[in-house]
Formats: structure tokens, C-alpha cells, sequence
């Protein structure tokens, strides 16, 4: 993968410096609209080789995040400025950082936070490693996942659940979309092609589906 990691270099230098503006703007949004708050939100994930690295992202949330890895959407803790730059995914540029470090790279599994990669058993632990990407095949089938979080957990309660909102948000990631996303991740690891990175990030910036381990994502 060393065409991978020298693209991951180079790219990342370049949108560092193309995307500097647009990151500038950003930054000065978040410090009027979230003012007493950091403008960089910075959490411990688990990357390549299980190893952990410092994730940078724009912040989204007011105050901190309660050690929650899971949101819906409508969830109050994220400002309106976090909305959207969340639905744009423009929280998520300062992570160029990470990929320009090497911690990260454009494509490959979303980074968990400490817990989940110590529930990877067999062959699920081959997705350890990877380096962790900003975008990827799991990215792109659940690129709504606020919104099926949401959902997920309004029908639950119309049927009577009793548990509290986020213990059926948390459920639902562990339980239904984690597992799939372990699945399609590990798929990634074992019929890697750059070309299908190429397609993805293309996918990712454009807003389109593609065809990958036969479904669309």
C-alpha cells in the first residue's frame, strides 16, 4: 500500500493548504457562534495496530461529550452550526492534519473510540491494520446513520420501549450498525484497490452512491 500512503502525504499537504480559507471561515463561525469554546474538538481513537492518536475535528457540540460515541439527529447537545457542518461533512477537515501526520488516510474504517476494537475477535482484527480513514466504504452506507439512529429510536418508543433515548441509540449502533460496519470494513481490508479509494473519496466530496461488496453504498 505504499501508493496509498504517498497519496495520503501528498494530498493531504495540498488540501491543507487549498482548504486553509475555507477552514479559516469555519473556524471563525464556530468561535461566534459557540463563544467560551474550543474551536478544535480533540478525543483519543483507536488507529493502526490498535494503537491510540489524537483525532481533531471543528466543533459541533456545546461543552463536552459526556463520553458518548453515539448521536441522532436532533440531538441538543449539537449547535445549529453544528448541524451543518456536520451535514457537509466540513467538521471533519481538520483530520487533513491527521492523514498529513499519518495517523489516518483518506480511505479506510472510521476511527472507534477505546472499547470497540477490544470486541474484534478472529478475523474482524485484520481491520486493526488499516489506518483509519476520514471516508470509506462504511462511511458511505451509513452517511445518514444521525438519521437512522433517530428514527431507530422513534419507533421504539412509539412500541413502548422503556429504556431512555440514548441507552436505544447505544444499543442500536452496537448491536446492529457496528457489526455491519466490522463486516464491510473487513471486506475492505481483504479486496483492497486504490481505484476503488479513488471512487470513494470522488463518492464522499459528491454525494453519490457506488457499487461495493455487492450492495450500494
Amino acid at each position: 500500500m505504499t501508493l496509498k500512503y504517498l497519496f495520503d502525504r501528498i494530498l493531504s499537504l495540498f488540501g491543507l493548504i487549498i482548504l486553509s480559507p475555507v477552514m479559516l471561515l469555519v473556524a471563525i463561525l464556530v468561535r461566534i457562534k459557540m463563544p467560551g469554546e474550543s474551536v478544535l474538538f480533540s478525543q483519543k481513537r483507536v488507529g493502526k495496530d490498535g494503537k491510540l492518536f489524537t483525532i481533531y475535528k471543528f466543533r459541533t457540540m456545546a461543552g463536552d461529550d459526556d463520553g458518548i460515541s453515539v448521536t441522532m439527529a436532533g440531538d441538543e447537545r449539537v449547535s445549529s452550526l453544528g448541524v451543518k457542518l456536520r451535514r457537509y461533512k466540513l467538521d471533519e477537515l481538520p483530520q487533513l492534519w491527521n492523514v498529513l501526520k499519518g495517523k489516518m488516510s483518506f480511505v479506510g474504517p472510521r476511527p472507534d473510540v477505546p472499547g470497540y476494537a477490544d470486541l474484534l475477535q478472529g478475523n474482524d482484527r485484520e481491520m486493526l491494520k488499516l489506518r483509519p480513514g476520514i471516508t470509506g466504504p462504511a462511511s458511505l452506507k451509513y452517511r445518514n446513520e444521525e438519521d437512522l439512529i433517530a428514527d431507530y429510536v422513534k419507533q421504539a418508543k412509539a412500541q413502548g420501549d422503556p429504556r431512555s433515548e440514548r441507552d436505544i441509540a447505544l444499543w442500536f449502533n452496537d448491536n446492529v450498525l457496528w457489526p455491519d460496519k466490522v463486516r464491510i470494513n473487513c471486506y475492505y481490508a481483504s479486496h483492497y484497490s486504490f481505484l476503488k479509494d479513488i471512487e470513494m473519496i470522488f463518492c464522499t466530496v459528491l454525494g453519490k452512491k457506488m457499487e461495493y461488496a455487492g450492495e450500494r453504498i
